[in-house]
């Protein structure tokens, strides 16, 4: 993501390279859009079909004199081109008398009766899995795929812009796309070459990488990434296509007759084989849904092209247009094969069309298929080296020889561009303000500065508090990276620290030695699963603003060492020791304890807390993609796998002076739900006990939230140390349905807002042991009748902001117990 906002400061576009351009809009005699309708180069096979509003926009290479409008019901109409470039045509569509005895002619709602376009739509379910490799036991095949960044929409008032002055060179390289008719300029393109292979009875696939080589910056890993989960693999026989975190209503799903209407439009021979053509288009309105036509084999019940377009209403942020084609070819005269995917998104703050904005395009491109050779399941398994020097660094012979498509003259041209781009200063400086609003770091001389956006906090005992880190940072491949901070509270006059080193050892196991120290102060038991980041910080200990005293704080000196190692992929094994000291922060919070031996009080009370620990752990996140190769990565699908954590901790008493001796079992397991057409549900269950009595300070008190901002895994309307346990099994679910509900209430459809629901709950007990060494001013208290509460809330408001209202289940008898409560949570979500 860092080099994705500094791309948005380059706003760019303008010039021609095709022969033949079209645009404009059908209509009938009376004026009204003809959706839907073939516009066709004469005497050609290139050719689209008009929107719901009856635009439409064609582009060839070729140089054509007229194009064809043509549609069931009206008389076809040639049109005669006198330029090169012919935009804003009106074309009028006469209706036919003596064809309309003879055609029906859907318009509006199609019916679900009678329906030819329905009957072939069957037939494709009921074939679809009898197509394409998921037909063999084994496969294996060639791909290159090209990802392309462009800026758009641009004219000539931005190319004179004096933010510009001293780069209008990069202009000679703009173009015109043949699917929105808006100009853009290519400014970043990676391509790649890859031998997949796959085992249908394995249910195993492995991508080999052979080549790889970018445009732009060095270390685009995480820009290429972002992309390729961007746009993550899809099947248009599945029943919802997931796009942008949504979960888009297939054309060819079985549940596409209650979203979208279909027309059987025509037939023809498609490369020798004959097809029919059904156009399709949404039912409703700010559904996720698409609109387009696919062609459809009479025999196999294969598709052989499709074409799908977001809908312009659909319940998505920053995204102007989505559009989609894929190409399927015939093996062995039965099978198809897809052999072209190629996919448009345009990003923009605003869907109006003459807002400017950004294309990001992928084209994957598939060929030399074979199938039936079998490979054992230890290639699949088997960890290869993340990072080959020959694979990025090919010759220009290799690309001449494997890529599937040329590179247009443009594209060329972004090579030889960005080259000379980056030796200019005011390009440098608007780079700089990029990476940093992106990363929340300042480079400077291979060390960053920051995070910026962690400056300034505020608690009762530090009062105002500014912070201000940085680390080591050559490339995000770095091998090794120290990292620090330092910060002062005015209130309570002290300084405080945190320093961090980590260092990759063998990058194929990731094996990863790690330590550091911090002296700080902190909200512990702001979250059940315990951590040892000598750097994290909760918001609890920094938020400017709290409900209620945010005075029950600790004084924490947290020094730790470790190792960890990935022996298969998304799974870590780690090591900890750590030593900690503990004393409270303020003088209206305590955690002093009694002084027990063998078990009998000796009168004496501690205030303080020396604590040496053990603990080892696993880490398994199936289905996480990250870019990167050094000691620190970038996970690029955050919050689109799930994820498991399991841990055994080991007090160790007498060593170092440490205080008490116990064990502590935890485990924690989320995972994101994708509930087909009704939104995203996320869900965490998390377990724990302590074996042994421990004070206050080791308990797990339930994490409550006293700030105003939605904490997910906390339970909002609890204060800080409400509960106290040392047992516990926690629930917490929140789903969001994506505006499927607003988009039926007429007053609410066009602001876009999405529903989202919360429960939680959470179960815990306390031993009596641990109760007779309590000396502190918190009662302890579990709940021990499961504790529970819900929220409603309104999301995407202004599209970065979700108010949730949220709502106590039972102990309101509890002091001071709050009911209800408002909170909210800033986010850019698609």
């Amino acid at each position: 993501m860092k080099h994705f906002l500094i791309i948005s400061l380059l706003i760019l576009s303008a010039s021609i390279s095709a022969q033949t351009k079209v645009s404009g809009v059908i209509k009938d005699d009376t004026g009204y859009p003809v959706s839907f309708a073939n516009v066709i180069f004469k005497d050609s096979q290139e050719g689209t079909i008009s929107d719901e509003n009856g635009r439409f926009y064609l582009e060839s290479d070729k140089t054509y004199k007229a194009v064809v409008f043509s549609f069931m019901g009206f008389t076809t109409k040639e049109q005669e081109l006198t330029a090169r470039s012919t935009y804003n045509m009106e074309v009028v569509l006469e209706e036919t008398s003596d064809a309309l005895d003879e055609v029906v002619i859907y318009t509006g709602k199609t019916s679900k009766k009678n329906n030819p376009a329905l009957d072939i739509l069957r037939k494709i379910w009921e074939n679809r899995r009898e197509n394409g490799v998921k037909k063999f036991k084994q496969y294996q095949y060639d791909k290159y795929e090209k990802l392309e960044f462009d800026l758009n929409t641009i004219d000539s008032a931005l190319m004179s812009n004096r933010i510009f002055k001293g780069m209008e060179f990069v202009f000679e390289q703009t173009d015109t796309s043949r699917i929105t008719g808006n100009t853009y300029l290519p400014i970043f393109i990676n391509e790649a070459v890859s031998k997949v292979y796959g085992d249908n009875t394995l249910k195993q696939e492995k991508e080999v990488l052979q080549g790889n080589k970018n445009s732009g910056f060095d270390n685009n890993q995480t820009l290429i990434a972002f992309i390729k989960d961007l746009y993550s693999e899809y099947d248009v026989y599945d029943n919802y296509l997931k796009f942008f975190d949504k979960a888009f209503t297939s054309p060819l799903s079985r549940t596409g007759i209650d979203v979208y209407n279909y027309v059987l439009q025509d037939s023809a021979y498609r490369d020798n084989k004959w097809c029919y053509n059904i156009v399709y288009y949404p039912r409703r309105k700010n559904e996720l849904t698409f609109k387009g036509d696919f062609w459809v084999n009479d025999t196999t019940w294969a598709i052989k092209e499709i074409n799908l377009k977001a809908s312009k209403s659909a319940n998505l942020n920053w995204v102007r247009d989505v559009y989609i084609e894929q190409e399927f070819d015939v093996l062995n005269d039965s099978i198809f094969l897809i052999t072209r995917d190629y996919f448009l998104s345009d990003f923009s703050f605003q869907k109006k069309e003459e807002a400017k904005g950004i294309y990001g395009k992928r084209t994957t491109l598939y060929d030399n298929y074979i199938f039936d050779i079998p490979k054992d399941k230890k290639f699949y398994n088997k960890q290869v080296d993340p990072y080959n020097y020959d694979v990025y660094n090919r010759p220009d012979d290799f690309w001449d020889e494997n890529r599937m498509e040329k590179l247009s003259k443009d594209e060329k041209g972004v090579y030889k561009m960005l080259d000379t781009l980056k030796t200019v200063g005011r390009f440098k400086a608007l780079y700089n303000i990029g990476a940093t609003l992106a990363s929340g770091y300042y480079e400077v001389n291979n060390f960053d500065i920051g995070p910026v956006f962690s400056i300034f906090g505020f608690n009762e005992a530090e009062g105002m508090r500014i912070r201000l880190g940085g680390r080591t940072y050559f490339s995000q491949n770095d091998q090794w990276r120290l990292e620090g901070f330092g910060a002062y509270g005015f209130k309570d006059d002290r300084f405080k620290y945190g320093l961090s080193a980590k260092w990759l050892l063998d990058r194929k196991s990731r094996l990863t030695i790690f330590g550091g120290n911090r002296r700080d102060v902190e909200q512990t038991g702001s979250s059940l699963t315990n951590s040892n980041d000598v750097l994290g910080r909760s918001l609890a200990s920094s938020s400017l603003l709290s409900v209620g005293a945010n005075d029950r704080l600790s004084r924490i000196n947290l020094s730790t060492i470790g190792f960890d190692i990935e022996p298969w992929k998304n799974f870590i094994i780690r090591l900890t020791g750590s030593y900690r000291t503990l004393k409270s922060a303020t003088d209206t919070f305590s955690i002093d304890y009694k002084v027990m031996e063998d078990g009998v009080f000796t009168g004496d009370v501690k205030s303080h807390l020396k604590q040496a620990e053990i603990q080892f752990g696993f880490f398994y996140t199936p289905g996480r993609k990250t870019s990167g190769y050094g000691v620190e990565r970038t996970v690029i699908n955050t919050g689109n796998f799930p994820s498991f954590f399991a841990s055994y901790s080991y007090g160790l008493k007498g060593v170092m002076g440490g205080d008490f001796e116990y064990k502590k079992l935890q485990a924690l397991y989320t995972q994101p739900w994708n509930i087909g057409g009704f939104g995203r549900l996320l869900s965490t269950v998390e377990v724990g006990t302590t074996i042994g009595a421990v004070p206050l300070s080791l308990l797990n008190p339930i994490p409550g939230n006293q700030t105003y901002f939605s904490l997910y895994n906390t339970f909002t309307q609890l204060d800080y140390y409400e509960f106290v346990s040392d047992t516990y099994a926690s629930l917490h679910l929140q789903h969001n349905f994506g505006g499927r509900i607003f988009s039926r209430i007429p007053l609410l459809r066009k602001l876009d807002l999405r529903e989202v629901i919360g429960f939680r709950a959470v179960y815990g007990s306390i031993s009596q042991e641990n109760i007779d060494l309590n000396a502190s001013n918190i009662v302890y208290k579990a709940p021990e009748d499961i504790y529970w509460e819900w929220s409603v809330g309104v999301g995407n408001i202004f599209r970065v902001f979700r108010l949730d209202f949220n709502f106590r289940g039972n102990y309101l008898d509890n002091p001071g117990a709050r009911d209800f409560g408002v909170t909210g949570v800033f986010g850019f979500e698609f």
